[in-house]
C-alpha cells in the first residue's frame, strides 16, 4: 500500500502541475495538491478521516452538479475532449472536470476504506 500511495501522490502532484493553463487553475491545483498530501500521509499510515470525508462530500457535490453536462456530452455522441488542450465548447471543460472529480472521488473512497481497515486492525 505504501508504494501505491506514493505513486498516487506523485500522479496528483503531476496533475496539479498541468493545471496551470486551466481556466480555474488555483482551485484544481489546490484540490489535486490536497489529495496528494492525503496519499502521502496514507503511505505512512497517517489518516485524517475528517479531511477525507469532507473532501469526499465537497467533491461529490461538485461532481453531481456537473452530471447534467456529462449526460449532455453522452447525448451528443461523446465528441472528443482531447482534440486540443483548449476547450472549444463549455461542456468539454466541464466533462474533463467531471472525469477528474471521478478519479479524485475514487482515490478518496479508497483512502477512506484503507483508513477503516487500518483502524479495525490496530
Amino acid at each position: 500500500m505504501k508504494i501505491l500511495n506514493i505513486i498516487l501522490a506523485l500522479l496528483f502532484v503531476l496533475f496539479a502541475y498541468f493545471q496551470y493553463n486551466d481556466p480555474d487553475p488555483w482551485m484544481w491545483i489546490a484540490i489535486y495538491g490536497v489529495v496528494a498530501v492525503i496519499c502521502i500521509f496514507a503511505a505512512f499510515k497517517k489518516y485524517n478521516r475528517w479531511a477525507i470525508l469532507i473532501l469526499l462530500g465537497g467533491l461529490g457535490i461538485y461532481w453531481a452538479i456537473l452530471l447534467p453536462d456529462f449526460v449532455t456530452w453522452l447525448g451528443d455522441g461523446m465528441p472528443t475532449i482531447t482534440g486540443s488542450m483548449k476547450a472549444e465548447s463549455e461542456y468539454i471543460e466541464l466533462v474533463r472536470e467531471f472525469l477528474g472529480l471521478l478519479i479524485l472521488i475514487g482515490v478518496l473512497a479508497f483512502q477512506f476504506w484503507s483508513e477503516r481497515k487500518y483502524r479495525s486492525t490496530s
